[in-house]
């Protein structure tokens, strides 16, 4: 029988979803629990990669276990997986869904702080000065739904078969300080790194750095810079995965707090 299985887990300690060659990656270390609690060798599937030291606060990966069990599953995983890695409901499902190919929408947040607090090391990205313009980052950020074609904002052509994206979402936000920013986007999928060279062209546009019109000329003329910046990882989370006949909402905690409505303004 297929399940999906619901999990979050905070990626400053790995080297991302994808299980690679000598790296400690989410997908190695739950496939191989999960495999010695089953007793057999099983093989999960995931809605996704994520990049070395990036969050999610919801993912999904499937596998297809043939026999039943008999104690609390759930249980037992969360008892020996790691603290930083969370699976918070099994789900069993009928035929053969899947994981990845499935999934219709994906919401990713970006967190910045431009004040240096230790409680936030690791949670959000640091980025030092307080006098980004807000209202040019979210000029930039209102023309993401405009376009489809993002290759100029992708890290490794070769890994995808097109560029296009299907931005459905996209909105910038602040705290009543100013001192915190969330960036918020939503899509059918998203390219390798897609999403921090955005966020390091939209700090580099509220710095005054780059123009809004230069940031839409990318995406006009699709051509592919020289040089390729990325913002930080550790601020980026992929915070919802939508697939047509599963919607249920992350159940991080403190996620959830840090995108509560009463604490972020629209810019």
């Amino acid at each position: 029988m297929r399940y999906f299985f619901h999990i979050g887990y905070n990626g400053f300690n790995y080297r991302g979803w994808q299980k690679l060659p000598q790296a400690s990656s989410v997908q190695f270390i739950v496939e191989a629990l999960l495999s010695q609690v089953l007793k057999t060798q099983l093989t999960v599937v995931g809605c996704g990669r994520t990049d070395a030291q990036v969050h999610a606060s919801q993912f999904f990966f499937h596998v297809d276990i043939e026999e039943a069990w008999d104690y609390d599953l759930l249980f037992r995983l969360n008892k020996n997986l790691p603290s930083d890695i969370a699976i918070f409901d099994i789900l069993p499902m009928d035929g053969l869904p899947h994981a990845r190919f499935d999934a219709i929408s994906r919401t990713y947040n970006y967190f910045i702080h431009t004040y240096k607090d230790p409680y936030l090391n690791k949670l959000s990205s640091l980025y030092l000065g307080r006098h980004l313009n807000l209202g040019e980052m979210k000029r930039a950020v209102s023309l993401l739904t405009q376009y489809d074609d993002y290759r100029p904002f992708c890290r490794s052509l070769s890994a995808h078969r097109t560029t296009i994206c299907k931005v459905t979402h996209a909105n910038l936000y602040v705290d009543e300080s100013g001192d915190n920013i969330r960036f918020e986007v939503s899509a059918n999928r998203f390219l390798s790194g897609m999403i921090r060279i955005i966020v390091q062209k939209l700090l580099l546009i509220g710095r005054g750095e780059l123009s809004v019109d230069e940031f839409e000329n990318h995406l006009i003329s699709k051509e592919i810079p020289k040089i390729i910046n990325s913002a930080y990882p550790q601020g980026l989370y992929l915070s919802q995965v939508k697939y047509p006949y599963l919607e249920i909402p992350s159940r991080s905690e403190l996620f959830n707090s840090f995108v509560r409505e009463n604490r972020w303004r629209v810019v």
